[in-house]
């Protein structure tokens, strides 16, 4: 096709066909000339090198530049506009050739008799082929833009998502014979018209939705004491800023850390939205308190029962920054890297489950058990990062290796840039240029490092823990008088009280509302003066409590109250069976 390049789809292919056809409604060549077939082939030809530029078009502007191509002497397109509908009125959007008839300047109510209106209402175009015509049929509502210089109008309803959304007015220097072809090719300019509006709002759409995701991923969740993360993201070169990958870290109970990588199947927009939504469910869930394994397995529900069509693969590891061991769950995700430090980089293979999405019965995703010890880094990657520039899982491990040994792990932030520069733009030695540049997949990187650990002061650490079964009411004394023991040198004795009570209103509230034993877990940290202390009670009901409003002679129903005006700090904490309430107390903080 001249000038034309190739049709993308069969829809537009349809649309430059129904063109073609347009001519030939004119009618068999009545003349006999050979100036006027001639002309009828130059207008064919041009028809259908238009049709296609508009099948293609990126913009409305680009769209109404390329319409007058079709304008001939028979056809003397001399300016057009599009309107938009809203609730009330009619407003220009874009224009080409009118003057002073642009945004605020024109607006018309959607119900007066004004011809655009009518197209809106009717959704039935509008032919006016001279300006008596003009004047005949809607006297009240000329607008002065629309009559300046012109003498025929039509004005054509654009449906856009299946309804009509607003209008396209072209306008004519010279008055136009509207002839079945005419009204023909005008109608279907401005159904090409309407494809292109839906096109550039689908394409502003992904493109607001790109930058939003890409935005998330630039914000990387704060580590713990303990424990350094550094996380990298590189988009696709494929045009779209975001693709399926992506990373998270989140802050869980207990003082530990969770780290997920993933990689969503597809480089799509709708890949970057099944991510979106994962990467939200997968966090909504290790903050429930789910373990990795459990995690995993809700995730992999979550998305075949979003998109049966698309998997993902996926690692979700906890990390107790006060021992170094790291509990891993693996999707289908490739292996992470243990890098020692003396730069000895050891690929970590897991024992792991089907990736996220593709159930087949019973999800499995067994546990892995690591120490992370001072100094050592633990990288989690996507395919990009191995596979990119050719490379395939071992030539890509080689690279990635010979980038992650060299140096210290002190500088975390520059050992993850040095790895990226490895991969998106390796560097010929010779001629320092970049040899390849990065355009098939995205790259998610995080680096956990365990700190090496300074010597503090005096740093004092106590735990106790006990069960209290339905049958063992009676212990609870005991419980009370251990929680005295734990705090026989705390600051404040009316804080040693409140621990008391507030300890046994969580047992008793397990023993008197639940069928349950109930745990309990109490750790003392810190240095003298400014300790901390941390009283959980756990038990396997899944009943939340709920705070009540007691009379003044009730026996129960204080316990959420007293936390409210005792406690630092207290929460409920789902369990992957039942339930965790816990409370703190600091040293070095008065009373409530």
């Amino acid at each position: 096709m001249a000038g034309g390049g190739e049709i993308r789809s069969s829809e537009e292919y349809a649309e430059v066909r129904q063109i073609e056809a347009l001519n030939r409604m004119e009618g068999p060549d009545t003349g006999g000339s050979r100036s006027s077939s001639d002309r009828r082939r130059a207008r064919e030809t041009g028809l259908l090198v238009a049709g296609h530029a508009l099948a293609r078009a990126e913009s409305l502007r680009e769209a109404l530049a390329i319409v007058p191509r079709l304008a001939d002497s028979s056809l003397p397109l001399r300016s057009q506009m599009v309107l938009r509908s809203d609730r009330e009125r009619l407003h220009c959007v874009d224009q080409l050739g009118f003057r002073d008839c642009g945004g605020d300047d024109f607006q018309v109510p959607l119900d007066s008799d004004h011809p655009g209106a009518h197209a809106v209402r009717t959704g039935h175009p509008v032919f006016l082929p001279s300006l008596d015509e003009y004047r005949a049929r809607f006297p009240p509502h000329r607008q002065p833009c629309e009559q300046e210089d012109h003498q025929a109008w039509a004005y054509l309803p654009l449906i856009t998502y299946g309804q009509v959304t607003g209008v396209w007015v072209a306008a004519f220097g010279a008055p136009v014979e509207m002839t079945d072809g005419v009204r023909a090719l005008l109608t279907t300019v401005a159904r090409l018209l309407g494809q292109t509006i839906e096109r550039t709002y689908a394409d502003e759409t992904d493109l607001a939705l790109s930058r939003s995701l890409r935005s998330s991923m630039s914000r990387t969740g704060p580590g713990v004491d303990g424990l350094t993360v550094a996380a990298r993201y590189v988009p696709t070169g494929g045009g779209l800023m975001v693709g399926g990958d992506w990373f998270d870290s989140l802050s869980l109970p207990n003082g530990r850390l969770g780290l997920v990588i993933g990689d969503v199947q597809g480089h799509d927009v709708h890949a970057a939205g099944l991510m979106s939504q994962l990467r939200t469910a997968i966090h909504a869930y290790a903050a429930e308190g789910h373990g990795p394994d459990a995690v995993l397995v809700r995730a992999s529900q979550f998305l075949a029962a979003l998109d049966g069509d698309r998997f993902a693969t996926c690692i979700y590891l906890e990390a107790d920054p006060a021992t170094g061991t790291l509990r891993i769950a693996r999707a289908g995700h490739p292996h992470p890297v243990l890098r020692l430090p003396d730069g000895t980089c050891l690929l970590k293979h897991l024992r792991g489950g089907l990736p996220l999405g593709l159930s087949l019965g019973e999800d499995d995703y067994p546990v892995n058990v690591l120490t992370l010890r001072e100094d050592e880094i633990l990288m989690l990657c996507t395919d990009g990062l191995i596979e990119t520039g050719g490379h395939d899982m071992y030539s890509g491990w080689l690279r990635v290796r010979n980038a992650l040994a060299p140096g210290t792990s002190e500088d975390l932030e520059g050992l993850a840039d040095r790895l990226l520069r490895a991969v998106v733009a390796p560097q010929d030695p010779e001629e320092h240029r970049p040899l390849t540049s990065l355009t098939e997949d995205d790259i998610a990187l995080l680096l956990l490092r365990r700190d090496v650990n300074e010597p503090s002061p005096a740093l004092l650490e106590r735990h106790l823990s006990l069960t209290l079964e339905q049958d063992q009411a009676h212990d609870l004394s005991e419980a009370r008088n251990e929680i005295q023991g734990l705090l026989h040198d705390w600051a404040s004795p009316e804080q040693v009280d409140t621990a008391v009570l507030l300890t046994s209103e969580l047992l008793g509230n397990v023993l008197v509302h639940t069928e349950e034993a109930a745990g309990l877990r109490a750790d003392l940290e810190g240095v003298q003066g400014h300790r901390r202390l941390r009283v959980e009670v756990t038990d396997r009901s899944d009943d939340v409590p709920h705070r009540r409003a007691p009379g003044e002679l009730s026996s129960s129903g204080r316990g959420l109250l007293l936390l409210d005006l005792l406690a630092h700090q207290w929460n409920v904490r789902p369990e992957p069976e039942g339930k965790t309430v816990w409370f703190e107390l600091e040293e070095d903080r008065p009373e409530t």
